[in-house]
């Protein structure tokens, strides 16, 4: 009998397939934000780098409750174009700092180089060191290793004896200069930085010339308009409708004529912040003590775990994170320049 050939299709790699998140507490009457970097974690379990810009696929969240009840909300960087071209931009823009300083010494470049954010303020004044880490099945949690944040100099003195700069760290989300993070830098926003590198709409489109809905009367401007009237035709209504209706963007923009600052959803002025991936609440009915939330993609990998309590007894839960065998080490994913 002849062997049986199988598909010699892309190989999976051996890869860890569910991040383990033990002791996740909660005082009484409070909440508590956490953020998973999940580059971060698959590397630390894996022992293998995986790099932050990356478009990670989650099957599912698990959540295992210890019987007090709490709100669960998962958070994570938009699913937009505004915020795959604003962390391209960035990144570049980074790229290109870092190039022009290793011109003369390319030999000294760190071999982890990364570029790495932070999901919004919160996780800036926070720092990547209260990152969750996985445990294992006894719920020993990993010691981390390196996973420093990407930092930008602004030059600001010029022909200076010494090099003056102001320094910055990055925030995917929320308004630039937020304060003072976890390292003592300030931080200034990605989807900020794109919004302000860009030139804005139209305010008007069309933007009409003022004798476009001349086309009636004796001395029509518009004669071309005009030649077509019968008398009764509705023509110079159209055309007054088609120059004052639905030629401003149905998106708030700077200069518009009421807004005076850039409108970027996920930046400072426009759907601020993170954007909502699912909610769910244990109750003291729960089935199983366990409760299971939507699977999805995020972007970098930045995952926003917040548990609300509302009662006066402190909670402690457990999260599983599941993902998605695929070919990127393992893993079902996309670089972040491919999103």
């Amino acid at each position: 009998m002849a062997r049986r050939k199988y598909s010699s299709g892309p190989k999976i790699e051996p890869a860890v397939m569910t991040f383990h998140f033990t002791g996740i507490s909660t005082p009484g009457n409070a909440a508590s934000v956490n953020y998973i970097d999940l580059s971060q974690v698959a590397s630390l379990v894996n022992r293998r780098f995986y790099r932050q810009g990356i478009n990670w696929a989650v099957a599912g969240f698990k959540i295992l409750s210890d019987g007090v009840p709490v709100g669960l909300v998962i958070n994570k960087l938009p699913n937009s174009w505004v915020m795959a071209n604003s962390w391209e931009k960035s990144m570049r823009t980074w790229m290109k700092m870092n190039r022009e300083a290793l011109v003369e010494t390319e030999s000294i470049r760190s071999k982890f180089l990364d570029f790495k954010i932070y999901a919004d303020s919160t996780h800036h004044s926070a720092g990547f060191a209260a990152n969750l880490l996985p445990a294992t099945g006894s719920a020993v949690t990993a010691t981390p290793g390196e996973w420093e944040p990407s930092k930008i100099y602004v030059p600001t003195a010029q022909n200076a004896t010494a090099a003056q700069t102001t320094d910055f760290e990055l925030i995917a989300t929320g308004a630039s200069f937020p304060g003072a993070g976890a390292t003592g830098l300030p931080a200034v926003s990605l989807i900020e930085g794109y919004a302000a590198s860009r030139g804005l709409p139209n305010v008007l489109d069309p933007n009409a010339p003022g004798d476009a809905d001349d086309a009636s009367g004796t001395t029509p401007e518009n004669w071309m308009a005009a030649l077509f009237n019968d008398g009764n035709s509705q023509t110079q209504e159209v055309l007054d409708d088609m120059i004052s209706e639905n030629n401003i963007a149905p998106y708030p923009f700077e200069n518009d004529g009421t807004h005076v600052d850039t409108m970027y959803p996920g930046g400072g002025n426009q759907l601020a912040g993170l954007e909502l991936h699912d909610i769910e609440f244990v109750t003291g009915t729960t089935i199983g003590a366990t409760t299971r939330m939507k699977g999805g993609n995020f972007p970098c990998g930045l995952v926003q775990f917040t548990v609300s309590n509302s009662t006066p007894e402190a909670s402690t839960i457990t999260l599983l994170v599941d993902m998605v065998p695929g070919s990127h080490r393992g893993y079902l994913c996309e670089p972040m320049t491919e999103m």
